[in-house]
């Protein structure tokens, strides 16, 4: 990776871009997804489909492209803080455009984005593209997110995300980013990595890393749609199908279009634990590489 030239660094952040936009496509595609939409239909959703989500992840490609390239040209400081801060609005505008106004991909955006970033950060310095690396980088680019974002908020009209973090201490897709992405990277990707050497088959190893996503994050999607009730309901019912064997147990897909039917019934849909399944699925692109890159 060290000297890249800038037709070879230019066809990697290309390449980066579609690579995002296209796992975007592949997890909406992914089914049965309880609660979210999917191939078998529009989920615990009113305004979305799966026709919408792609073309929502088609729209977005031109801004992860931009977020790659910006990281790669620009140097590491306060100006590209606010530069990719920029981007990703603009970004949210393209898919509001290409969605007429349907909120798809707000939360993905945010992950996507700063993956995008940092990737663009590690071609700019000649550093391998791997796992670690990319998500130490994100967790340097949030770094102090949570504390300027969400500890400080005051006032009587709080966002979502700031009365989820006030009221229970979820610190949601911010926490998440900033811990540089734990939950993937200690839940999630052994999940997709041990799937994927029993199997061979992705599709069962996304949909068994999704259970196991939503059975132990704190999904503030969930929270907003049901309270601490949705959440703990959520939960509780995908560590009960995952003590059962998951997707592997007879019977286990069955059992997963039987828990979509029941989210779908509750109005739950767990949309932070797809947008975290997206990026396991985007990280399994690249090899692991050190814990602690030097």
């Amino acid at each position: 990776m060290k000297n890249l030239s800038p037709l070879h660094a230019e066809s990697r952040v290309s390449w980066l871009a579609h690579t995002a936009s296209a796992c975007l496509i592949d997890e909406a595609r992914l089914s049965p997804k309880p609660g979210l939409v999917d191939s078998r239909g529009n989920g615990a959703h009113q305004d979305l489909n799966l026709a919408l989500m792609e073309r929502s992840a088609r729209s977005l490609q031109p801004t992860f492209h931009a977020l790659a390239q910006q990281s790669w040209l620009r140097p590491a400081d306060i100006a590209l803080r606010q530069t990719v801060g920029r981007l990703g609005r603009e970004g949210e505008q393209q898919m509001m455009a290409a969605t007429d106004g349907v909120n798809t991909h707000r939360g993905a955006i945010f992950a996507f984005g700063l993956l995008s970033a940092a990737a663009g950060r590690l071609v700019s310095k000649g550093e391998p593209i791997e796992q670690h690396r990319l998500c130490d980088q994100v967790a340097r680019f949030c770094r102090g997110m949570v504390m300027q974002e969400l500890s400080s908020a005051g006032g009587e009209r709080l966002s979502k995300g700031e009365a989820h973090f006030l009221r229970y201490g979820f610190s949601g897709a911010r926490g998440e980013a900033e811990s540089g992405f734990l939950t993937v990277r200690t839940q999630a990707m052994p999940v997709f990595t041990r799937m994927m050497e029993e199997t061979g088959d992705s599709n069962l190893a996304l949909l068994q890393t999704l259970l196991h996503l939503m059975a132990w994050n704190d999904d503030t999607n969930l929270v907003s749609r049901g309270g601490l009730a949705g959440l703990n309901f959520v939960q509780q019912e995908a560590q009960r199908l995952l003590w059962q064997g998951g997707v592997l147990a007879h019977g286990g897909l069955e059992a997963l279009r039987q828990f979509d039917d029941e989210l779908i019934a509750r109005h739950l849909s767990p949309g932070g634990s797809a947008d975290l399944l997206a990026v396991t699925w985007f990280l399994s692109a690249f090899p692991a590489g050190a814990l602690f890159p030097l």
